[in-house]
């Protein structure tokens, strides 16, 4: 038996593909010169033009400890736990992260992740606390569109130093 397959009939496949776009999120952790430094929770999500939640992408905070006491203090992200964490069953397959030491980071995220998120534009927004510390929450501009590219940078001025997002 002769299998044959159309162009027609492959051209759709490969054109999905193509047009699926990973986002990239870049993000300083500053050494902060305090007597008792922790690793601050952070959590990066997207935001509608009327700045409700349309996908939290990562929480990084304790995962290990014994009887997920680490997510105790998730309320400290306070403006991502008032919009989208209290109904958030954690830990989070794929979203819950550990918390990361002070220095650059880079979390990419494939266009898998984002399918159900429709084109246009958003506001990345990123936020990080840490106890016994300070809170901070950048927004930066997200275009999100299949077979676009995008890049935005902003920076934090205490808890977060440069912060920037790309879309490829």
């Amino acid at each position: 038996m002769k299998l044959t397959h159309s162009l027609a009939l492959t051209l759709p496949l490969v054109s999905g593909w193509a047009l699926g776009a990973d986002l990239t999120v870049k993000f300083e952790l500053p050494q902060l010169n305090v007597a008792e430094y922790h690793k601050p929770y952070v959590a990066i999500w997207v935001e509608r033009p009327d700045q409700s939640v349309a996908q939290t992408l990562a929480v990084l905070y304790e995962v290990r400890k014994r009887e997920n006491r680490g997510a105790k203090y998730l309320r400290d992200l306070r403006t991502w736990w008032r919009k989208a964490g209290e109904e958030t069953t954690l830990p989070m397959d794929g979203v819950s992260g550990a918390t990361r030491p002070p220095g650059p980071q880079t979390i990419s995220f494939p266009a898998a992740r984002l399918d159900k998120l429709p084109p246009g534009d958003y506001k990345l927004v990123i936020e990080a606390a840490r106890e016994d510390g300070g809170r901070e929450v950048v927004r930066l501009p997200l275009h999100w569109a299949p077979g676009s590219t995008f890049a935005a940078a902003s920076a934090g001025k205490e808890e977060l130093g440069a912060v920037s997002v790309s879309v490829q």
